[in-house]
């Protein structure tokens, strides 16, 4: 929370290169706690690549002020400085095609570590893209958005580990953020804050039904046929199925990029969700088709005991489910 805080406040480049590595340092004993050959190996992962990209911050941002003479975030106007700090930051935060680290590291992590990684962590990274939207190269972000949103459907559709489908889904969720960045960062915003709200109450569904596959998620109804529902709606959300609050920023990226003659980009943003809402469908059907033909007394798996707390569900749920009615009064 430091380091995060820290570098959405800074206005020097060394300060936001301190936040960053705070919070790389912090995350690694998340990751590895679990003192299993996997998680050292996702640690390891996440180390060297988080490690690569503050060595890139700091070379872009000195490179920067070599030729300008300053440190300060929003005075980047060296076109060789912009276009690795977009690299770096794409890097990052697991834009394709810098995005091979994401699904290995969430795969080898804890369902709640894996909740960390894809929700907090993108904040400090994407405080930065916001601060310094308009020096970003607009060319490079829709590239790195199209081919995001296309591997995040199209490499999510062969997966039934619950956390490398939410890897995917997270990848293609921020190649949507990386279209709109330099053309409307208050959509970015948006989409950003819909996208924790979504991610967060998928994730806590997760770890309340105990499911790490397809297979678990199956057998979820028999124990929980409620949370299980709501984990439906929840994945069709984020999928972009209208009337759910996920199809609110797909629809004002889509018609923005409209707008600015983009309909190429536009287009393919469109098909690629297809590919997302596909493998969300598959794992909302594989959850419900066992709802009505199977009962039992039982209200927990017998394996299983829910240590959560169930109060930030609750709260996450209802807004990322039902929040499109109120589309008008926020655009």
């Amino acid at each position: 929370a430091t380091g995060t805080i820290i570098t959405a406040s800074s206005h020097h480049w060394l300060m936001a290169w301190v936040g960053l590595e705070m919070n790389t340092l912090a995350i690694i004993p998340m990751i590895s706690k679990q003192h299993h050959p996997r998680a050292t190996e996702a640690a390891t992962k996440y180390f060297l690549t988080q490690a690569a990209t503050s060595a890139t911050i700091l070379f872009s941002s000195t490179t920067n002020a070599w030729q300008t003479g300053t440190w300060d975030i929003t005075n980047m106007t060296s076109p060789t400085a912009n276009m690795l700090l977009t690299m770096a930051l794409a890097m990052k935060l697991g834009l394709a095609p810098m995005h091979f680290w994401l699904p290995e590291v969430l795969q080898g992590s804890t369902i709640k570590t894996a909740l960390i990684i894809t929700t907090w962590q993108k904040l400090a990274p994407m405080a930065l893209i916001f601060t310094m939207s308009n020096a970003l190269p607009t060319t490079a972000l829709l590239t790195m958005a199209m081919i995001s949103t296309l591997l995040g459907g199209w490499a999510g559709l062969n997966q039934t580990q619950t956390r490398k489908i939410m890897a995917y889904s997270s990848i293609a969720h921020l190649g949507w953020m990386a279209a709109i960045t330099t053309i409307m960062p208050s959509i970015l915003t948006l989409n950003l804050v819909l996208y924790l709200l979504m991610t967060t109450s998928m994730f806590y569904t997760l770890i309340l039904l105990n499911s790490k596959n397809i297979k678990d998620m199956a057998t979820s109804p028999t124990t929980s046929p409620t949370t299980t529902t709501l984990a439906m709606l929840t994945l069709l959300s984020l999928g972009g199925l209208p009337p759910l609050t996920g199809f609110m920023p797909k629809w004002l990226i889509i018609e923005e990029l409209t707008t600015q003659n983009l309909t190429t980009t536009a287009t393919i943003l469109a098909l690629s969700a297809l590919l997302s809402l596909f493998f969300y469908l598959r794992l909302s059907y594989s959850s419900t088709i066992t709802l009505a033909p199977n009962t039992t007394t039982t209200k927990h798996k017998w394996r299983f005991k829910p240590t959560i707390n169930t109060t930030l569900l609750t709260m996450t749920l209802p807004t990322s489910l039902l929040m499109l009615p109120i589309t008008p009064m926020i655009c």
